[in-house]
């Protein structure tokens, strides 16, 4: 029984956060900024909102605004997630935030009350951590924290690896369809092994 209990304890500190299984009806939202938008794909159906959703079987919402940084994330996603009553959130969210060095703080007490907004409605959420502003670099750790601290499902390395890929990119800071196509997937993934699909 001691072996049990510890076994749970360590899984409880892994950061990767229980999440229960998605009936077919119910809606997901992918909420962000211009990746989640799509910018770059070639049109919104190439965007990973409308891949997952082809994907997944699942209906998708795609709220994404191209330029948005985390404080108009913050006071634009209660509303939304009021408007579309989905059962799971995709938060992808505050690189334009890291692009314009925005402090850690700030952009972590914005994605905290997103985070809130969402458990608070009894909306399950998926976390997806964005890189630091560095060549090569991974998720800034503030994502990691998060994810620890609200016990959600994350997923920490998918972006990075893809926008370290010159071939998966449209520009600079953008995916191309490619690109969302295995962002799309790499979810899809995520949300497999956690027993959400």
């Amino acid at each position: 029984m001691r072996y049990l209990m510890l076994s749970l304890l360590l899984l409880a500190g892994c950061g990767d956060g229980a999440i229960e299984r998605l009936a077919p009806d119910e809606v997901l939202l992918a909420f962000g900024d211009s990746l989640t938008a799509g910018v770059g794909a070639g049109g919104e159906s190439l965007s990973y909102p409308a891949q997952l959703q082809r994907l997944s079987g699942r209906t998708v919402v795609n709220g994404g605004i191209s330029g948005e940084q985390t404080p108009q994330g913050r006071e634009r996603l209660p509303a939304l997630l009021d408007e579309v009553q989905p059962r799971l959130l995709i938060l992808l969210e505050g690189g334009n935030d890291i692009l314009r060095s925005r402090p850690g703080a700030e952009i972590r007490g914005n994605l905290a009350a997103m985070i809130e907004a969402a458990q608070g409605r009894n909306i399950q959420v998926l976390l997806v951590g964005v890189p630091q502003k560095s060549l090569f670099s991974d998720s800034a750790p503030l994502y990691e924290e998060l994810a620890e601290q609200y016990g959600l499902l994350f997923e920490g390395e998918l972006l990075a690896d893809l926008l370290r890929t010159p071939s998966l990119k449209s520009d600079p800071i953008h995916l191309n369809a490619e690109g969302y196509r295995r962002l799309a997937q790499g979810i899809q993934q995520r949300l497999q092994e956690a027993g959400a699909l």
